[in-house]
């Protein structure tokens, strides 16, 4: 479960960590109370999942009443894409918080490292970038540590990571106990990623957190009842939510060809296969083993409802699923949903040829057959090219 910055800062407070005062607001009037009572000026901060914000014109800073009214009226409703074409996602609410004269940005994150099994904490003199530009700008100024989930972090330990980190030793005891304490929150909130970009010094020489990124293990959040009630008030990507309402599992990228498969595994190597045959994918979406056609009736629609989607490919691995279900939910949805779309089908295993004999008969003219991986994901990028040609 992502949370929205304010959701974040208001963890990160319950912590002790520094953050800027600010106030949620969903309407003009109340981000105008909100203002008024902070003090100018106050930076105006549209509550999305995505980022590039800023650049968006999602960001504004306030120097007065007046202003603040234009600002959140301006933010308000509009609708923000993402750096990479995420979205739109439309916004309903803001942030308001006092504003911040920068001295100094730095960028700080933790995040759960699966391969290594530990959390990875990472600090960078460099901040007000993404971190694969810092990377790649000057990889030295990256720091990296892995820390025992158990143990957490200690206050030696942080210290060493601020000195290689090449922070000034004026802000390193500050950036230490921020280090700490982050990791404490990662820990105790089975938080899996946590960004603070920037983390910054003010002009009192107080290094503050402007800005949060938090993931929570959706799997823990039993444990966390409070941070359950948060997700009711976040807008979700439409078809990501779309998924969850109907219990699939649904991850959005940014291409234009709809992938659904059974199993996290060849869902997985379908993705790649895709990409290797030159074509972008624009999901993931595992149905599930023992798949029904209602279960690909609801992938279709989901997938569907994404505009940037021109073709699909369905790969199909049959064992506890039955390929001729997963034919009937094809040709359902189809006539349900009016899916004129290409269709691209490999079918293999449980109960295969009577799956390929029913989508024969169903006279469908947008269903195409292979019967290799390869050559379903070598059908369906040159499919998705050809929509994009007419369309163009």
């Amino acid at each position: 479960m992502d949370l929205l910055e304010y959701q974040g800062k208001e963890l990160f407070a319950r912590h002790g960590l520094p953050v800027p005062a600010g106030s949620h607001a969903s309407t003009v009037d109340q981000a105008v109370a909100a203002s008024d009572e902070l003090g100018y000026p106050v930076a105006v901060k549209a509550q999305v999942l995505i980022g590039g914000r800023g650049k968006a014109g999602g960001i504004k800073i306030a120097q007065d009443g007046s202003e603040a009214h234009e600002h959140a009226g301006n933010i308000i409703g509009m609708d923000i894409v993402g750096p990479h074409g995420e979205g739109p996602f439309k916004v309903h609410e803001l942030w308001v918080e006092v504003g911040s004269e920068i001295e100094a940005e730095y960028y700080a994150s933790v995040i759960l490292d699966r391969s290594a099994k530990k959390l990875l904490v990472m600090l960078s003199r460099m901040g007000g970038m993404d971190v694969e530009a810092i990377a790649e700008s000057d990889p030295d100024a990256l720091v990296r540590q892995h820390v025992d989930p158990i143990e957490g972090l200690d206050i030696e330990t942080a210290n060493g990571i601020v000195e290689r980190s090449g922070i000034p030793t004026g802000f390193a005891d500050q950036v230490a106990s921020i280090l700490v304490k982050l990791v404490e929150v990662a820990r105790k909130e089975d938080a899996t990623l946590i960004e603070v970009n920037p983390l910054i010094v003010n002009s009192a020489g107080e290094v503050i957190l402007l800005d949060s990124k938090v993931t929570i293990d959706g799997n823990a959040l039993y444990r966390h009842p409070e941070l359950k009630e948060l997700s009711d008030g976040v807008a979700e990507d439409p078809q990501e939510a779309m998924a969850k309402e109907r219990g699939l599992t649904y991850v959005k990228l940014d291409g234009d060809i709809g992938v659904l498969g059974n199993g996290a595994g060849l869902c997985m190597s379908t993705l790649d296969v895709v990409a290797q045959a030159g074509g972008s994918p624009a999901n993931f979406l595992d149905a599930g083993g023992g798949s029904k056609a209602q279960a690909i009736i609801d992938a279709l629609e989901v997938i569907t409802s994404d505009t940037k989607v021109k073709a699909i490919l369905f790969n199909i691995f049959g064992g506890i699923t039955r390929c001729d279900e997963v034919a009937k939910g094809i040709i359902e949805a189809t006539r349900k949903i009016g899916l004129d779309m290409p269709i691209v089908v490999r079918l293999d295993g449980t109960n295969s040829q009577e799956g390929l004999a029913l989508l024969d008969g169903a006279g469908m003219t947008n269903l195409h057959h292979e019967s290799t991986m390869l050559g379903a994901a070598k059908r369906v990028v040159e499919l998705a090219a050809s929509e994009t040609e007419k369309s163009a």
